[in-house]
């Protein structure tokens, strides 16, 4: 298999991860613009967003379907592209649980998980960038250990937000609607995660 032709998994890496960064940002505008009457059309923009990236997973697993030899085993291409897809889905479905939930007011330390997430997601599309060398850069490491780190602090705010709802929200819809939409939040940072854990694992068997 020629450089070009492996430099396109990569490639596809990059523009996935691209999309989860749109993603995050938008949700982050969304929440801090937020007007509940426009929501419809604001999951209509990040649904495009979604299917863009399902777009470019598709491209992928067609073009692996025919290739005899890979730059990673296949398996492992797999695996990170249902992960990075993954990540630009729990955006939106947090979008998507604001929207059903008919929240009209959005919770101040939700933003603060947000601002993690946002900086979680751009140091996923630096590791994606950084992996083409990955058999060489210095750069990825501390791209992994950014990202478990910021996961770590993305569950230490999501106990924070879930204590204090639960100590100053007595309407138990509220609580209900909240504690799921932290929830996708904080899995969001595990997906981050785990595309991190992979891309270790795969840099651990091609040395």
């Amino acid at each position: 298999m020629s450089k070009k032709q492996d430099f396109y998994y990569f490639q596809n890496f990059m523009d996935c991860a691209e999309y989860s960064c749109r993603a995050i940002h938008l949700l982050k505008d969304i929440m801090t613009q937020f007007d509940s009457a426009a929501l419809h059309s604001r999951l209509d923009e990040m649904h495009e967003i979604e299917h863009a990236a399902d777009r470019k997973k598709h491209d992928l697993l067609n073009t692996l379907a025919k290739a005899f030899i890979t730059p990673i085993e296949q398996e492992d291409i797999m695996q990170l592209s249902q992960n990075l897809d993954e990540l630009t889905d729990k955006i939106e479905d947090v979008l998507i649980r604001i929207y059903y939930n008919h929240i009209t007011k959005i919770r101040p330390d939700a933003l603060k998980l947000v601002d993690v997430l946002i900086r979680c997601c751009g140091e996923v599309q630096k590791l994606m960038e950084a992996f083409p060398e990955f058999k060489r850069s210095e750069r990825l490491h501390e791209h992994i250990v950014c990202i478990n780190s910021l996961e770590e602090e993305a569950d230490k705010l999501f106990i924070a937000c879930m204590y204090d709802l639960h100590s100053t929200c007595k309407d138990p819809l509220t609580v209900i609607a909240w504690r799921e939409i932290y929830l996708y939040l904080e899995k969001c940072a595990d997906t981050c995660e785990h595309i991190a854990d992979m891309v270790e694992s795969t840099i651990m068997k091609n040395s």
